[in-house]
């Protein structure tokens, strides 16, 4: 028996499924490979925004510096504790030496003054006394006790015969007699201790008291100078001449000693130092002999001449390191300080970093 094959008439879902599925895989295809070139990583080496700054010099020993004070960054505060009650200056003000930064509350202080005035007059109006002695009212009344009492022994002396005459005659006791020989003899010493009180009242005060009572006066002046002093150090003043760059205190807020903070940072800036931290490998290639410039970051285009001022001689920790004794210290740095005249320039501001190329000792 034959077979016989019958062909299904070809649909649209037959039409899409040949020709539009081959069509979408091919467009996904080249969606998936254009995500992947766009999506990839690109290394690009972009020029930095701001050319770092360059030697010029052959041989350079390169070294990192800040602007600072020529007197050095002068950070004062308080000698004695206490609450601020007045600012005296502000940033940027020039101050000579003496002239008053702030002032602390010195209430309790002129307190304590005026009662050390008070003893001291006390003290010199009984040293006045001493030395004005004798005072001439008392003078008669020591004389008429003196009187008195050579009266008494007038009086005991006749009573005294009276009573030998009738003991001679029995006409009293022996007792009776002693008692008036007794009596006279008190008599006498009155008179001597009367006698006596009337020179000592004349002869005026004693020179050692006068002396007691003069360094008496002397030691609370002395007293009264130190709280005076005490007084002063609560007005904390400049020692230098130069210009206010910080104030760190406001009325109202209590210091301490040492303060947490630096209160006030004086510094002359007519001419600016920079400290120059050079690392102990280019120590050996440091000339101070050779010239050098400092260029500001940020400011390439200008170039400011240092002047060698001196170097300190101890190599020590770079300032960036904490300093914690757990630490490992593997970067020190000679410190050079050079200066320049900032005139005629942008200025510089003290605190400031700049990049400093300093000329190398040739090989």
């Amino acid at each position: 028996m034959a077979i016989t094959k019958t062909r299904r008439p070809r649909s649209i879902a037959d039409i899409l499924t040949q020709f539009l599925l081959p069509l979408v895989g091919l467009g996904l295809m080249g969606f998936a490979g254009w995500y992947v070139m766009e999506t990839r990583p690109v290394v690009r080496t972009p020029l930095p925004p701001i050319e770092p700054a360059r030697s010029p010099y052959g041989e350079t020993v390169a070294a990192s510096g800040i602007v600072e004070a020529q007197t050095e960054n002068i950070s004062v505060g308080s000698a004695t504790p206490g609450v601020v009650v007045e600012v005296l200056v502000r940033v940027g003000d020039e101050v000579q030496a003496g002239t008053p930064l702030f002032r602390l509350d010195d209430r309790q202080l002129q307190g304590e003054l005026a009662v050390q005035r008070a003893i001291i007059s006390q003290m010199k109006s009984e040293l006045v006394r001493l030395e004005a002695e004798p005072r001439k009212e008392k003078i008669p009344v020591r004389q008429a006790d003196v009187n008195e009492a050579r009266a008494a022994v007038i009086r005991e002396t006749d009573a005294l015969r009276r009573a030998e005459d009738m003991w001679v005659k029995k006409v009293i006791p022996e007792q009776e007699l002693i008692e008036r020989r007794e009596a006279l003899a008190g008599a006498q010493a009155k008179l001597e201790s009367a006698q006596a009180n009337l020179k000592l009242l004349e002869a005026g005060s004693w020179e050692y008291d006068r002396d007691v009572a003069r360094a008496a006066v002397t030691r609370a002046e002395a007293d009264m100078a130190k709280i005076q002093v005490d007084i002063d150090r609560l007005v904390v003043r400049s020692l230098v001449e130069g210009r206010v760059l910080q104030v760190n205190v406001r009325p109202g807020e209590f210091v301490g000693t040492p303060p947490g903070q630096p209160l006030v940072i004086l510094g002359n800036i007519d001419t600016l130092h920079v400290r120059v931290d050079v690392d102990e490998y280019d120590i050996a290639r440091f000339d101070s002999t050779r010239s050098a410039w400092a260029v500001p970051r940020g400011s390439l285009q200008e170039k400011y001449p240092l002047e060698f001022v001196r170097v300190e001689p101890f190599v020590m920790p770079k300032k960036s390191l904490t300093g914690n004794n757990t630490e490992r210290v593997d970067t020190r740095v000679l410190q050079v300080i050079y200066r320049f005249d900032p005139t005629g320039r942008p200025p510089l501001f003290v605190g400031q970093q700049v990049e400093v190329f300093i000329e190398a000792r040739g090989k």
